[in-house]
């Protein structure tokens, strides 16, 4: 058997147990200013991730525009804040 360090045998437990969407998720919504910044995340009522889709919760029109224009952006942003694809599309309501 070979060793492995604590992070590696979590990322194998994760990985086996399928807990990982959902500890993405939780991270996701916890850490929504850091990945998207201060004023986007204050007029975001909530986010939630569905098997690699994210959706974003918003009542103010002209952010759902300007995250409409930066949706590719966005994917980019998360996806390299993660270090892996975690999202493959970005669905505003």
């Amino acid at each position: 058997m070979g060793s492995y360090s604590i992070g590696e045998a979590l990322d194998h437990l994760f990985e086996r147990s399928h807990w990982k969407p959902k500890m993405i998720a939780l991270r996701m919504s916890n850490e929504w200013e850091a990945i998207t910044g201060r004023a986007i995340a204050k007029y975001t009522r909530s986010v939630d991730l569905r098997e690699k889709t994210l959706i974003i919760y918003t009542d103010v029109a002209p952010l759902k525009q300007e995250l409409q224009y930066g949706r590719e952006a966005l994917i980019e942003r998360i996806n390299e804040y993660f270090g892996e694809q975690v999202i493959e599309q970005i669905i505003i309501k």
